[in-house]
């Protein structure tokens, strides 16, 4: 079977075209593909497939083999891969998971159009608010040396997020952007970035801002992960948000094949 890696600001996952063919994959399956000591290695697996109404579906999973929200980072991936398919060229309409986004593409870099977000919970330490995927934000300081694995397991198991779980975020204001750092549910882990997470970050950044008085030029916020950097636009209403899109690269790392035998991977070829 082919497959293909991509990585946005190195949140990496596995692409298959399930386009003209309907793939299968079992959770074990997917978990032996995901292994980064015994398999390809990635944060996720997608599955392009074909839809009547719209330019393509998004089939997401996370690295654990179970079935995920919605992937920001993967989603602009997926529409780079998309592209290279031939199934769309500059610009597209697709469904995924919490519905339909829309997207457009200029060499790597991909401006996806997010969900609106109309709620959100505000406690005294942190933002909890559904930008696709469950996504807690957390302001902080020395964010560098911030111990993300220990603190951003504890949060994510607590009982006020049962019996999903959250990812959780945490956020350093520098002076002209936003530094995030995230734990993902799924993957169980610090990821090098994450799409849904900075879009959380970038719309609780602008909460605060209107508490404390402050405004954010444009309402455009940049966004400097692990991996690389992100920019997040968007039109506030009070307490609403509307208009929200992410823009950043996503590149093509590697394709090849591999061929499956009680759950093992064997790569066969890369190109």
């Amino acid at each position: 079977m082919q497959f293909y890696k991509y990585h946005g600001t190195g949140n990496d996952f596995i692409m298959i075209d399930s386009y003209n063919e309907n793939i299968e994959l079992s959770k074990n399956e997917i978990k032996s593909l995901c292994n980064r000591r015994f398999g390809i290695g990635s944060d996720g697996l997608m599955l392009v497939r074909k839809h009547l109404k719209y330019d393509f579906e998004m089939d997401y999973y996370n690295p654990d083999g179970s079935g995920a929200t919605f992937c920001g980072n993967g989603a602009r991936c997926i529409v780079a891969f998309a592209k290279k398919l031939g199934i769309i060229n500059y610009k597209t309409e697709f469904i995924a998971s919490d519905g339909v986004h829309k997207a457009f593409i200029n060499n790597n870099i991909v401006k996806l159009e997010m969900k609106n977000i109309d709620s959100f919970l505000q406690k005294d330490d942190y933002i909890f608010m559904n930008t696709g995927s469950p996504h807690v934000v957390k302001f902080c300081n020395n964010l560098d040396s911030y111990n993300v694995q220990e603190e951003g397991s504890i949060i994510r198991y607590k009982a006020d997020f049962n019996p999903v779980g959250t990812n959780v975020n945490f956020v350093e204001q520098k002076n002209n952007y936003l530094q995030v750092r995230t734990y993902e549910k799924g993957v169980e882990n610090e990821t090098f970035s994450c799409g849904t997470g900075v879009v959380a970050s970038a719309l609780s950044f602008s909460i605060n801002a209107t508490i404390s008085g402050h405004s954010i030029n444009n309402n455009i916020v940049n966004i400097k992960t692990k991996g690389g950097n992100l920019k997040v636009y968007f039109d506030k209403n009070n307490d609403k948000f509307t208009n929200i899109w992410l823009e950043g690269a996503a590149t093509f790392v590697y394709q090849g094949t591999f061929t499956m035998n009680s759950y093992q991977l064997s790569v066969i070829s890369k190109q």
